[in-house]
Parts: structure tokens; C-alpha cells; sequence
């Protein structure tokens, strides 16, 4: 579990209540669900729930609307009832909420019930609510903090996808993952269905043949995809990425691009044995993306990188009008960087 945090710069929110990981969800007597991710939210939720539940099967669930909010409805859901059973009360639209239950929650921190915990989601759309939020994260109530914010970079939705098969215990080829990832790319919840498929469906690893059967209709193959698979040596396989990539519309351009960022970042972690999160701060990169070229990396050796950088320079001449077939230019430079050896060798 994260520390608290007491101070912010940048105009980042200050709370002083401890930040729950939702992968990981723990119960309070208030659990702030916060930012806009909902399949991130649906599983801090359900996991608060689940956690509740195993500790008593008796377990009472209540959700309420805090825009169609009723006066007096918090502190009866919450109150202890003939058997004193635990209560659940599940609160959304906390950032569209009403002035009653906007005053009643204030309250209802001041004075939480024994054996309750109450949920409030707010999705950090609009500010209303603000007022509750601040409160809370001052540290009233004794509650807890689960964060949710926005998965949109495309680093951020390979972290979430590794996540999601790293928590199972499952292992998957990091080209099959960016194939997943690029075919559900517009959609987290997709994706997190699409892994959990993967997950709950296929016996060992998931492998680049695994994700094609399930979803080749959708999977789009990405320059990324046709770099990390030539990057990994497999030549046959990044030979055929880059025709169906060709085929499905990719630039050449953009696709040398993606080659040379990666061999780039390879270049500049390649002999350095510091750890990542130092050499990260040093280069000014993520702590993921050193992790990743250091994976790249195995197998490479300073010639071999020279001859791909080389190559790829090549290549982005070439596609830019320095020569008359860019399909070519591309191909021997797929080919340079999977075999690591100069064309023709």
C-alpha cells in the first residue's frame, strides 16, 4: 500500500488518507473510488466486496444514486440492523450528487456506523462533490483511497495488460501482448475482457498463434508489433507482421520510425548496469522503458546494434524518396535487424 500523502505541487490533490491499489482493494469505513477508468472502479468495487463477503457470507449490499438521492437513505442503510450483519452501502454518481446527500455524507464522516462501509465512486468529471472529496482526504472518517485514473497512452494500456496476465500468473510473448493490446487498443474494457479470455481459456502460454486464433479478425498490426518481432530475432514472423501490416494500410514512413525509437532507447541502455529506476532518472526515460530495451537487448551485441542502426538509417532514407521501392528498403532492413547480420550474409 502506498503511503499517504500529506503535500502536493503542481496542483495535484493533497490527502492525507491512505491510496489503495485497485488491483488490490481494502475496506474502510469510507472507500473514495476516484478518476475516470471504470473497468479499473468495477474491480476496486467488486474486490471491497468480495473481501467483505469472505470475512461474513451475511454480507448486506445496498447501492444508491447520490444524484436521485432520498433524505435519510445513508443512515439507514448503514445503520445496524436486528443481527447486527455487516453492511455494504455501494454509492455512484458521487461527482453529479444532490445538495442532500452532499450534506448527509459530511455528516455521515463525522459519525460513521460500526460494520458499515460505504463506497462513494466518483468518476472526477465535474467538481461537485468537492467539498465531501476534500473532507475525506483530509483524513475525516477514516477512509481510504482507490485511484482510477484514465488509461489512454499506449504504454499505459501494455502495463494494464500486463497486469492483468502478471496477476494470474500467466505468461504471454510480449509480441502477443502488443497484438492484444493493438487489437482492442480503443477500448480498455475490451481489452480486459480479452485478457481474462486469455486467461481463463488457454492452458501455458499465450503465444502470438493464441491471440491470432482468437482474434485475428481484429488484431491491426501495428509498426511496434513488426519492430518488437524482428527485434526478438524471429524472422519469419516479422517478415510476415510487416506484409500484413502493408497490406492493412501502414505507411512505411512512420514504420522505420517506430524501428528506430526502439534501436534508439536500446542504444542508450546498452553496457549500463545501474538499476533501472536510477538509469531511468539519469536518461530522463520510464522506469518501464528501460526494463523493456534491457529485455530487447538480450541477445545484442555492439556490432550487431551498430548494423540494425545502420540499416534502419538506410531505410529511412530510402522510404522518404531516397529510392524507388520503399517496400524493399523496409523488408532489408526487417531482415538486418531479425537476423542481426548485414543483408545478404
Amino acid at each position: 500500500m502506498a503511503a499517504p500523502r500529506s503535500s502536493a505541487r503542481g496542483g495535484a490533490k493533497v490527502t492525507a488518507i491512505p491510496q489503495v491499489s485497485w488491483r488490490s482493494p481494502r475496506p474502510a469505513p469510507i472507500v473514495l473510488v476516484s478518476g475516470p477508468e471504470e473497468v479499473c472502479a468495477e474491480r476496486a468495487i467488486a474486490g471491497v466486496r468480495d473481501y467483505l463477503r469472505a470475512e461474513d457470507a451475511a454480507l448486506e449490499v445496498s447501492d444508491v444514486r447520490a444524484d436521485d438521492y432520498a433524505a435519510g437513505t445513508l443512515l439507514s442503510l448503514t445503520s445496524p440492523s436486528l443481527f447486527g450483519e455487516p453492511r455494504l452501502v455501494r454509492v455512484a454518481g458521487v461527482e453529479k450528487c444532490s445538495d442532500a446527500f452532499l450534506q448527509e455524507a459530511i455528516a455521515y464522516l463525522n459519525h460513521p456506523q460500526e460494520g458499515a462501509t460505504v463506497i462513494l465512486r466518483h468518476t472526477g468529471a465535474t467538481v461537485r462533490g468537492k467539498k465531501l472529496l476534500d473532507a475525506l482526504r483530509s483524513g475525516t472518517g477514516g477512509g481510504v483511497e482507490i485511484a482510477c485514473p484514465a488509461i489512454k497512452r499506449d504504454d499505459e494500456k501494455v502495463n494494464f495488460a500486463t497486469g492483468e496476465f502478471r496477476a494470474a500468473n500467466k505468461r504471454i510473448a510480449p509480441t502477443a501482448l502488443r497484438a492484444l493490446v493493438s487489437a482492442f487498443a480503443d477500448d480498455v474494457t475490451e481489452l480486459a475482457a480479452a485478457c481474462q479470455q486469455l486467461i481463463n481459456d488457454v492452458d501455458g502460454d499465450v503465444t502470438d498463434d493464441v491471440v491470432t486464433k482468437y482474434y485475428g479478425g481484429r488484431v491491426e498490426v501495428s509498426a511496434f508489433v513488426v519492430a518488437d518481432t524482428a527485434i526478438a530475432g524471429q524472422y519469419g514472423a516479422a517478415l510476415v507482421a510487416l506484409r500484413h501490416a502493408l497490406a492493412s494500410g501502414a505507411d512505411p514512413v512512420p514504420m522505420v520510425a517506430a524501428f528506430a525509437m526502439k534501436l534508439r532507447t536500446m542504444a542508450r541502455v546498452a553496457g549500463n548496469r545501474e538499476p533501472s529506476r536510477q538509469l531511468a532518472q539519469r536518461l530522463g526515460m520510464k522506469d518501464w522503458q528501460v526494463d523493456r530495451a534491457k529485455r530487447d537487448l538480450v541477445g545484442w551485441n555492439e556490432r550487431s546494434l551498430g548494423l540494425a542502426i545502420q540499416a534502419t538509417a538506410r531505410a529511412d532514407a530510402e522510404v522518404k524518396g531516397g529510392a524507388r521501392d520503399p517496400i524493399f528498403a523496409l523488408e532489408r532492413m526487417v531482415t538486418v535487424v531479425a537476423t542481426r547480420a548485414p543483408f545478404g550474409a
